[in-house]
């Protein structure tokens, strides 16, 4: 039978899902409103559609690295508080989102959402996430996932304190063993710590260097108005090289070095040497839980106050 609009609005009305959830149970019980209900509740959309307006900006970063270390994956799901990130149920979940990760071939999150969950293959992943939103009580969200590979080499990991970051490092060596991983770590850490926005300034794009030299030219010929080329050219030079320094990783000073000096890839090629070996860090991912999410500002005194004022 043919669903009508108005169909799919009262039981949306009634249910809070969304408007293709509803269509697509109102199809699957041929118009049945009862049924149709219980099709949602099964699913855990009827009340996943009214949490979703929450934000949700706590969750876990999850890693996971395959036995030979030559694949791995980091996810971010999203909850609304840092209560349920620690609940095991939770936990638990992300942990299954991170398995289904490591094995799609799905190029971005829509992709991703819509593949059958391999845990239940009744539903979707957007479905199954719907389904825990009902369980757990509150809005959840899976955020971002990015696989890494390396086949000349291997990924090194790192969870820092129990998943409010995750960092992922792609190390390609002629050589593996205990000192390469520990310095492999060791840069996890540095990625970690000092959240670096490149691996190297190769990566650094060409149009933001020069409108950088710019911006800088600017503020040197304002500090120095009668500085000649060569002085202002090296007063560019000199700050660009520093910020440079600030974000691309192998240029950071290393944060364990001895002489607070020593640079990151300076200690890549120290390890190198020691162990005879050649080590390329040709890439890394860093996930931060809720980073970049606006999250809604509460100031319970005030909000208090105003009660109290209001009666």
């Amino acid at each position: 039978m043919a669903i009508t609009a108005k169909q799919v609005k009262e039981l949306r009305e009634m249910t809070g899902a969304g408007m293709m959830d509803c269509k697509k149970a109102l199809t699957a019980t041929e118009g049945d409103f009862d049924k149709a209900i219980e099709f949602l509740r099964e699913k855990g959309l009827a009340t996943a559609e009214k949490k979703a307006g929450r934000v949700a900006a706590e969750g876990l970063v999850k890693v996971i690295v395959s036995d030979d270390k030559k694949k791995a994956v980091a996810v971010e799901v999203n909850a609304e508080t840092d209560f349920v990130a620690k609940n095991e149920k939770f936990q638990a979940y992300v942990a299954q989102v991170a398995e289904q990760a490591m094995e799609t071939e799905a190029a971005d999150i829509d992709a991703f959402l819509a593949e059958t969950w391999k845990f239940d293959e009744t539903k979707t992943v957007n479905e199954a996430l719907a389904g825990q939103i009902a369980i757990i009580g509150e809005n959840m969200n899976i955020r971002r996932f990015q696989q890494v590979k390396e086949d000349a080499g291997f990924v090194a990991s790192y969870t820092h304190m129990g998943g409010k970051i995750g960092v992922l490092v792609d190390v390609a060596t002629d050589v593996v063993n205990a000192d390469i991983e520990e310095m492999a770590k060791n840069v996890c850490m540095q990625v970690a710590a000092l959240n670096p926005k490149y691996t190297d300034r190769s990566e650094v794009d060409q149009d933001y260097l020069a409108k950088e030299e710019e911006i800088l030219t600017a503020a040197a010929k304002n500090e120095k108005p009668d500085a000649n080329d060569k002085i202002i050219t090296g007063m560019v030079k000199g700050r660009l090289n520093k910020e440079l320094k600030e974000i691309c990783l192998m240029d950071q000073v290393y944060v364990k070095a001895e002489d607070g000096k020593q640079s990151v890839a300076k200690y890549v090629e120290e390890v190198a040497k020691a162990n005879n070996a050649k080590i390329a860090i040709k890439g890394f991912v860093r996930m931060e839980t809720g980073e970049g999410i606006e999250k809604k500002e509460e100031d319970f005194a005030a909000e208090v106050a105003a009660q109290m004022a209001g009666k």
